[in-house]
C-alpha cells in the first residue's frame, strides 16, 4: 500500500496544513478532528506496536470539500428544527442529505489521492469525528466496504462512506445524543484485508455483568462479519485476565463460514463491522465460503489465552476497558482491526483520596444512594458536596466522628455523578441493612441478600453489642422514649411540635442580611455539617411509632388479615405534608378552572412561557396570585430536591404550572383527587372496624387502637424530608448569594455556576481577586473564559458532563468494586411479558401505560398508568390523575408506595426494567395486591 505522497497534502484551496491522506504512523489521539475516532484509535494502536493491518486515512478535509459542494445547508437547517424523537422526519432528511452527498462532485486532487491508495483487496471503513468516544461509541452508525479492488471501486466506496454519515441510524443517534450534525465530519480508512481463519469481538470487561478484567470473546470461523452482525451464535469464551484462566466455554453454531476472496467488486459491511467482514455472509464472488465442517471451537485454548492477554495489554495502554475487533490469519497471527472504549459500563465508585473506609483491602460493596432516594439524575457537584457534609453530621450523631467534615463520611463514594455508600462493613455484620431496605427498596435488599453466600463478604462482626450501645446513646441523648410516649398518648401534640420545628428551624439557620460571602459559606458548612442533622431525632419518633403500631396490629391479627387489607388502612392518610401539598395544588387548579380566561391561558400557552411571565410580573393576576401563594408554602420543593444544586420551584415554577394544566384536563368529578382522597380515608376507617371485629373480643380493642394511632402518626413520615429539603433550600439561597458575588467579580459567568463547584473550590475562589465582569456588545456582563484562578473552565466541563449523564438510562442499585453488578449476574428476562415486583397498593387497574423518565413537563392523561424509574415528592402531583403506578425501584414503604396507597391507586414497585419493557400506549393490568404487571 502506498504511503502518503506530498502531493496529497495540497489541493485546490486547502492550506498545506490540511492533508488529504495520512499514514497510520502519522496519526495520534490528537488527530481525532482530522481522522475520526476509528482511524485515531488505529493510529494509537499501531504507534504502540500492536498488530494492526497497514493502512492510511482519507482525512476529514476531503469530506469537508465534497460536502461544501453538496448543498447541505437547507437540510442542516431542517435538522436543527426537528425534535430528536421525530424519527420519520429525521429519516426523510437523512435520505435527502445522503442523496446530496452521493451526487456531489469529488475534486480532482481528492479523487487522485484516493486512487493512489487502491492496492487491493482493501477494506474501506468510515471513521467519524463523533465516533468511538469515551461516552458514546457510535458503533455501527456508518458503513464499511470489504474486499474492494481497483481505483474506481475504492473511490466509489469512499464516496459511499461519506454518504453513510447521513444514514437514518446515524442521524437519529446523533439527535438522541444531542450532537450537532454540523459539527460531525467523516474520514475514511483504507486498510489491507486480513485473510482470516477466525475472527470476532472481544470485550476486556464483561459487558453484561460489568466485571472488570474479565475478557469476553466471541469468535467464529472465517471473517468476523457474522459475529458483529449477529448472524450466527458464535463460540464464546470468558477469561480471567489476572490469571489467564478460561472460566467459561460455550460452543456456537456452525453455519457456513464467511471468508474473504481476492478480486471483485466492493461489498458493504454491516455498518462498521470491521475489515474482515462481508455484508451478507458470502464471499465477494457470491459463493459461500469453505471450511464449514468443523464442529469444535474455532480457537484453541492457547489462542484464546493469547488473545485475552493481547486484549489486556490494549486495555492497559488505554487505561480503560476496550471493545476490540480482531482476526486470526492462516499463519496464526493475531491482528487488531479496531479498539474502542466500552461506553456502556457503569463507572466503579471512587472515594475521595485519603477517605477510604478503614478495614481490609478486599472487594467492596456499594449501595446506590441515588436509587434509594429515587433520584436518577446525577447530583450537581455542590449537591454532592452538601450531601457529604450531611453525612458527616449523621456519622457524628451515630457515634462515628469523621476526620474531615467537608469530605464527609468515609463510606461515601461517587461514580457518574451519583452517590454510593460503601456497605461492606454492614454486610459483614449481616443484619440491619437488608431488613431496613425490605420496606424501602426491596430490589436492593434482595440483591444484598444474594451476596450473603459470597465468601468474600463472610460475617466477621457477630456481636451486635457495639451497635446497640451507640443506638442507646442516641435514644437517651434525644429523649426518644419520652417522644414515643407523647406520640402514643397525645398524637396531636406530638404532631404540632414536629410541624412547628420543621417550619421554624430552617429560617434560624439563615445568615443576617448583608453577610459577607465567607461568612455565608461558613454558616452553610456548619448548618449542613452539624446543626441540621442534630434536629432529625425530633422528627422520627412519631412516624416510627405509627409504623410500629401497624406492625403490632399485623402480629395480633396473624392469618386473619388478607393481602392488601393493612395497606388499605393507610389510604387517605392525614397529616402528610406531601399529600397536603398535592391537594393544595389541586384546589388551586379548581380556582383557575372557575376562571375561563385563566384556564384557557394554562391550557393554551407553554408552561415555560408562563413561568417567564410569572417572573416578569405579566402573568394573569388570577393565576399569578394563586401560584404565588402555593410557592410561599411549597416553593422550596423540586424534583430531585435532595440535590441542593437543583433549582427550587420558587425559582422555576415551570413544572408546577405544567401540573396545573394537567389537572385542568381532568373533567370527571368522580376522579377528582380530593374526592378520591376522602373516599380512601372512609375506606380506611371501615377497614379498621372490620379488622378490629375480626381480631376478636380481647384483641379487637388493641387492634383498633393500634391502627387508629397508625393513621394519626404514619403520615408524618414525610416530615423529616420536608424539614431537610427546607434546610437545603435555605442553604441554597445562601450559596446563590455567594455565586452572585463571584459572578460580580468576574470569576463565574453567572451566579448559579456556583452549584457546579464544591465547598473547597468556592472557598478557594473567594480568595482570588476577580478581574471584574466583561461586557460584550449586546450582551450582559459575563466572566472571562478562564482567567488565572477562575473556576469557569471547570464549571463548563461539569455542565457538559452533567448533560451527558442525564442521558444515562441504567443505574445499578448495588455495585462491587470490580465493576460487577450483582443484579445483572442473576437477572433473567420475565416470561411472557409479565413483570413481577413488590405489591405496594392493593387493587387492580387496567389502562394505558405512560412511561415517564422525568416528571418535568410530563403530561399524564387522567386514568393512565404511570410507569417510572422512581419518585420523590416532586413526582407526586402526577399521582392525582394516575390510574395506577409501576415503579422500577422501591419497597412497600418507599415514597411512591406510600403516596399511591394514600391516593388509593393500585401500585407495583421494585419491578425491574419496567421502563424498558413497557411501552407508552400499551394496555397493561396492574395488580397491586399480588405485585404483578401483565399486558392486557
Amino acid at each position: 500500500m502506498n504511503t502518503t505522497d506530498p502531493a496529497d497534502r495540497v489541493g485546490s484551496g486547502p492550506p498545506a496544513s490540511a492533508p488529504l491522506v495520512l499514514r497510520f504512523a502519522d496519526i495520534g489521539a490528537e488527530s481525532l478532528p482530522e481522522v475520526g475516532g476509528k482511524a485515531a484509535n488505529l493510529g494509537v494502536l499501531a504507534a504502540a506496536g500492536f498488530p494492526v493491518p497497514p493502512g492510511v486515512c482519507v482525512t476529514t478535509e476531503a469530506y469537508r470539500r465534497v460536502a461544501a459542494g453538496a448543498g447541505l445547508e437547507e437540510v442542516l437547517a431542517a435538522l436543527d428544527a426537528t425534535p430528536p424523537d421525530d424519527v420519520p422526519a429525521l429519516g426523510a432528511l437523512a435520505t435527502r442529505a445522503r442523496e446530496l452527498v452521493l451526487r456531489a462532485p469529488v475534486p480532482d486532487d481528492v479523487a487522485d489521492a484516493v486512487r493512489r491508495e487502491a492496492r487491493g483487496p482493501v477494506a474501506v471503513r468510515s471513521s467519524a469525528t463523533a465516533e468511538d468516544l469515551p461516552d458514546a461509541s457510535f458503533a455501527g452508525q456508518q458503513d464499511t466496504y470489504l474486499d474492494v479492488t481497483g481505483a474506481d471501486a475504492v473511490l466509489e466506496a469512499v464516496r459511499s462512506c461519506w454518504a453513510s454519515l447521513w444514514t437514518d441510524r446515524a442521524v437519529t443517534y446523533r439527535a438522541a445524543h444531542g450532537i450537532d450534525h454540523r459539527s460531525v465530519r467523516l474520514a475514511v480508512v483504507i486498510q489491507e484485508m486480513v485473510r482470516a481463519e477466525a475472527a470476532g469481538v472481544m470485550f476486556t470487561a464483561n459487558p453484561v455483568t460489568g466485571r472488570r478484567r474479565e475478557a469476553v470473546i466471541d469468535a467464529a470461523p472465517g471473517l468476523g462479519e457474522a459475529v458483529v452482525s449477529g448472524a450466527v451464535n458464535p463460540d464464546r469464551f470468558v477469561v480471567d485476565l489476572a490469571t489467564g484462566r478460561i472460566t467459561e466455554r460455550r460452543p456456537g453454531d456452525r453455519p457456513p463460514a464467511v471468508r474473504s476472496a481476492a478480486g471483485g467488486a466492493p461489498r458493504p459491511g454491516t455498518a462498521d463491522a470491521g475489515t474482515t467482514a462481508a455484508h451478507d455472509g458470502t464471499t465477494n464472488d457470491g459463493t459461500v465460503g469453505a471450511g464449514t465442517a468443523a464442529t469444535g471451537p474455532c480457537l484453541t485454548d492457547a489462542q484464546v489465552t493469547a488473545l485475552a492477554a493481547l486484549g489486556g495489554r490494549v486495555e492497559d495502554h488505554y487505561g480503560a476497558p476496550q471493545d476490540i475487533e480482531w482476526a486470526l490469519d492462516g499463519d496464526g497471527t493475531l491482528w487488531l482491526t479496531q479498539s474502542r472504549p466500552v461506553t456502556t459500563l457503569f463507572p466503579i465508585p471512587r472515594h475521595l483520596p485519603g477517605e477510604e473506609p478503614d478495614g481490609d483491602a478486599g472487594p467492596r460493596v456499594y449501595f446506590s444512594i441515588n436509587v434509594a432516594q429515587g433520584v436518577y439524575r446525577p447530583f450537581t457537584p455542590m449537591g454532592a458536596s452538601a450531601f457529604r457534609l450531611l453525612s458527616a453530621g449523621a456519622a457524628d450523631l451515630l457515634g462515628f466522628p469523621v476526620r474531615d467534615r467537608v469530605a464527609g463520611a468515609p463510606v461515601l463514594a461517587e461514580a457518574a455523578g451519583r452517590l454510593f455508600a460503601d456497605v461492606t462493613g454492614v454486610m459483614r455484620s449481616r443484619a440491619v441493612l437488608p431488613r431496613l431496605l425490605d420496606v424501602m427498596e426491596t430490589r436492593s435488599a434482595r440483591v444484598l441478600r444474594g451476596l450473603a453466600g459470597d465468601p468474600r463478604f463472610s460475617v466477621t462482626r457477630r456481636s451486635v453489642r457495639p451497635a446497640l450501645l451507640r443506638a442507646a446513646r442516641v435514644v437517651v441523648r434525644h429523649r426518644i422514649p419520652a417522644r414515643i410516649a407523647e406520640a402514643l398518648v397525645n398524637p396531636p401534640a406530638a404532631r404540632r411540635r414536629a410541624e412547628r420545628l420543621a417550619r421554624e428551624l430552617p429560617a434560624r439557620f439563615a445568615s443576617p442580611p448583608g453577610a459577607a460571602s465567607p461568612d455565608r459559606l461558613d454558616r452553610v458548612e456548619r448548618t449542613l455539617g452539624s446543626r441540621a442533622i442534630r434536629a432529625m431525632p425530633s422528627f422520627l419518633p412519631a412516624p416510627a411509632t405509627g409504623f410500629a403500631l401497624l406492625g403490632l396490629a399485623r402480629l395480633l391479627l396473624g392469618d386473619r388479615v388478607r393481602p392488601g387489607e393493612l395497606q388499605a388502612v393507610l389510604r387517605g392518610l392525614p397529616h402528610n405534608v406531601t399529600t397536603e401539598m398535592d391537594l393544595e395544588l389541586w384546589r388551586l387548579a379548581g380556582r383557575i378552572r372557575a376562571d375561563g380566561d385563566a384556564a384557557a391561558l394554562l391550557l393554551g400557552v407553554p408552561a415555560a412561557e408562563l413561568a417567564g411571565r410569572f417572573h416578569d410580573g405579566s402573568l394573569l393576576p388570577a393565576v399569578a396570585e394563586g401560584l404565588r401563594g402555593f410557592l410561599a408554602a411549597y416553593g422550596m420543593r423540586a424534583v430531585a430536591e435532595i440535590d441542593l444544586g437543583v433549582a427550587r420551584w420558587s425559582e422555576d415554577p415551570e413544572h408546577v404550572i405544567g401540573v396545573l394544566a394537567n389537572y385542568l384536563r381532568l373533567d370527571d368529578p368522580a376522579l377528582a383527587p380530593d374526592v378520591l382522597f376522602a373516599r380512601g380515608a372512609a375506606e380506611a376507617e371501615r377497614m379498621i372496624r372490620t379488622l378490629a371485629a375480626r381480631a376478636g373480643l380481647l384483641r379487637g380493642p388493641v387492634v383498633r387502637f393500634a391502627l387508629g394511632r397508625a393513621r394519626s402518626l404514619a403520615g408524618l413520615r414525610e416530615l423529616p424530608k420536608f424539614y431537610m429539603v427546607s434546610v437545603l433550600a435555605a442553604m441554597r439561597a445562601e450559596l446563590a448569594a455567594v455565586g452572585a458575588d463571584l459572578a460580580g467579580r468576574g470569576l463565574l459567568a453567572r451566579p448559579d455556576d456556583v452549584f457546579f463547584l464544591t465547598f473547597p473550590e468556592v472557598r478557594k475562589a473567594l480568595t482570588v481577586p476577580g478581574p471584574g465582569p466583561v461586557t460584550r456588545p449586546g450582551s450582559p456582563a459575563v466572566s472571562p473564559v478562564d482567567p488565572a484562578g477562575s473556576p469557569a473552565a471547570a464549571v463548563a466541563a461539569r455542565r457538559a458532563e452533567a448533560a451527558r449523564e442525564l442521558r444515562r438510562r441504567h443505574l445499578p442499585r448495588v455495585l462491587l468494586s470490580d465493576g460487577t453488578e450483582p443484579e445483572a449476574v442473576a437477572s433473567a428476562a420475565p416470561a411472557d411479558g409479565a413483570l413481577t415486583g413488590v405489591p405496594a397498593s392493593a387493587g387492580t387497574v387496567t389502562g394505558v401505560a405512560r412511561v415517564v423518565l422525568d416528571p418535568v413537563g410530563a403530561h399524564l392523561t387522567p386514568g393512565e398508568i404511570l410507569v417510572c424509574p422512581s419518585t420523590d415528592p416532586g413526582w407526586t402531583p402526577l399521582f392525582l390523575t394516575a390510574g395506577g403506578l409501576v415503579m422500577e425501584m422501591g419497597g412497600a414503604n418507599s415514597h411512591g408506595a406510600v403516596v399511591a396507597r394514600e391516593y388509593g391507586i393500585p401500585a407495583v414497585v421494585g419491578a425491574a426494567r419496567a421502563t424498558e419493557l413497557i411501552a407508552t400506549g400499551r394496555r397493561i393490568t396492574v395488580d397491586g395486591t399480588s405485585g404483578t404487571v401483565v399486558a392486557s
